[in-house]
């Protein structure tokens, strides 16, 4: 696999570099500590919300750092958990007097990391709240959690707690409104190639050219089951049964569908999947309110997709309707 790469152990410093100097007047870069952060954060006058993970997922979760999304993001390497010292004085430098939310995917080396960061921070006085978002519908456990993964959906919880911290809402209010719609999102994701990391050479995993696999994590961790490669729709089929049935949605819900590319899938095979994944809620008696297709959370290069339900109500299409700016731009 031929990559951009320096030295493979500068890369997630390069791209973060890259993305401060790219937003000079928006952002600002710690190199410290992976630290990508606001320039106008801390304020005293709304919580501050910070995310960190394993780099690798971009625009997740360091591109989607700006007004009305996070406020930080400390990244750890290419699928790795940030160290806790990262979350640690990444809390410390974007807490304000309203506190600071952490928004955590449910894998194993981040809950580590940011338990040990929240104990540190408290010990220095710091008030915290932890979201943790579990909403592949997958699996159940894997090799890198208990309980279900965090995926594609942390996008919903980032927008609805940004966009409601931008109007002054409290710390209680936001861990409350953070696990409402970690209660209302569902995501299951596959993959029809894996991916390379940095430094590595070689794919994490391999499908032969008639195989894909169902129920793929963002690290390459395996899914459901690995089987022939199928039409679109069939593949769309299988994703939204399991992932409507879950909560389950049902008819009359108004919903927010989004189609997320995992970092390898041309756009127009996106919108593809996007128009059978509509009809589907349209047969279901379901209406989609909003829609959102591209790459949201993503795993490096790999080929494939996942699709997200979130069960709206009048805040929270407010909330996801609410403006933003963040670091990605079209133009």
């Amino acid at each position: 696999m031929k990559k951009f790469v320096n030295d493979p152990k500068d890369f997630v410093p390069e791209m973060l570099k890259g993305i401060a100097l790219a937003n000079p007047t928006t952002l600002k870069y710690i190199p410290d500590y992976n630290l990508i952060m606001r320039t106008d954060i801390p304020r005293d006058d709304k919580v501050s919300i910070m995310q960190g993970s394993g780099s690798g997922h971009e625009p997740a979760h360091v591109m989607i750092v700006g007004k009305g999304m996070l406020d930080a993001a400390c990244p750890g390497n290419v699928f790795a958990a940030p160290p806790a010292d990262f979350v640690y004085q990444t809390t410390k430098l974007v807490a304000g007097p309203k506190g600071v939310l952490h928004l955590l995917n449910n894998y194993t080396g981040d809950t580590m990391s940011f338990e040990m960061g929240r104990e540190m921070a408290e010990a220095d006085g710091i008030e915290v709240r932890t979201v943790v978002i579990n909403d592949d519908v997958a699996v159940k456990d894997s090799l890198y959690t208990v309980g279900r993964r965090g995926v594609a959906g942390n996008f919903f919880v980032i927008k609805a707690v940004g966009a409601a911290s931008e109007r002054g809402a409290s710390l209680e209010e936001l861990e409350a409104l953070g696990n409402r719609v970690v209660s209302v999102t569902r995501t299951m994701g596959m993959a029809l190639t894996g991916c390379t990391p940095p430094g590595k050479g070689s794919p994490i995993f391999t499908l032969a050219e008639d195989e894909m696999e169902m129920g793929i994590g963002i690290h390459g961790e395996p899914g459901r089951k690995r089987v022939k490669l199928a039409p679109a729709n069939q593949i769309v089929d299988e994703l939204f049964e399991a992932v409507r049935s879950d909560l389950p949605y049902e008819a009359g819900d108004e919903v927010a569908l989004m189609i997320n590319g995992m970092g390898g899938t041309p756009i127009s095979e996106l919108y593809l999947l996007y128009g059978h994944a509509h009809e589907l809620v349209e047969k279901c008696g379901m209406k989609v309110k909003r829609s959102y297709v591209g790459e949201y959370c993503t795993s490096l290069e790999m080929a494939g997709f996942s699709l997200t339900l979130v069960k709206l109500d009048p805040e929270l299409e407010d909330l996801l309707a609410a403006p933003a700016e963040v670091a990605i731009r079209i133009f």
